[in-house]
């Protein structure tokens, strides 16, 4: 794909872009986005990046930084835009859309309401935050800290397999009253 000599491809994938916006329905960072329009199609990061600043440029995405990353969502505008030119998107990359994309969401959905991280403080030791996060709102939060590199890990790795259950005893024991 050249960038500026096929303006059907370009609008198609601006386009692309909007409708995958409109299904995941809430705002998603830019690797998320990113990783979810590979799943449908083939394109260059450097083109898709060109793609979301011309759609902020236009006020049909909305962009605005949050744990120290940049979220979009689709605007009213860009909504509109969409029932208007969505008909420019191939059959076959619509159905690609529409049948697979929803274990994709589902994916990124569970994928990112559960969040764990580590950061050095120094070299010995590490913050560990593990977070439950629910339409976009933080609904649980603990900060740990860790010893060693390995051990910040396996606390982040075990909140991101283990969450479901861990959550509830947590929650259970700091609400027993003895």
């Amino acid at each position: 794909m050249k960038l500026t000599s096929d303006n059907e491809t370009l609008a198609e994938n601006k386009v692309l872009i909007l409708y995958v916006l409109s299904k995941v329905g809430k705002p998603i960072s830019n690797d998320s986005l990113l990783n979810l329009v590979l799943t449908i199609t083939d394109m260059n990061y450097f083109y898709f990046q060109q793609f979301l600043l011309d759609l902020i440029e236009n006020k049909y995405i909305i962009t605005f930084p949050k744990d120290n990353k940049n979220f979009y969502d689709i605007t009213d505008l860009g909504k509109e835009t969409l029932k208007l030119t969505q008909d420019i998107i191939p059959g076959i990359i619509k159905l690609r859309v529409d049948s697979n994309f929803k274990s994709e969401i589902d994916n990124f959905n569970n994928e990112h309401s559960i969040i764990a991280e580590y950061t050095p403080q120094s070299e010995d030791n590490f913050m560990v935050t593990c977070k439950m996060i629910d339409n976009n709102e933080t609904i649980f939060e603990l900060k740990t800290f860790a010893g060693s590199r390995n051990q910040a890990k396996e606390i982040a790795d075990n909140w991101k397999n283990n969450a479901d259950k861990i959550y509830p005893q947590i929650i259970d024991t700091i609400t027993k009253k003895d």
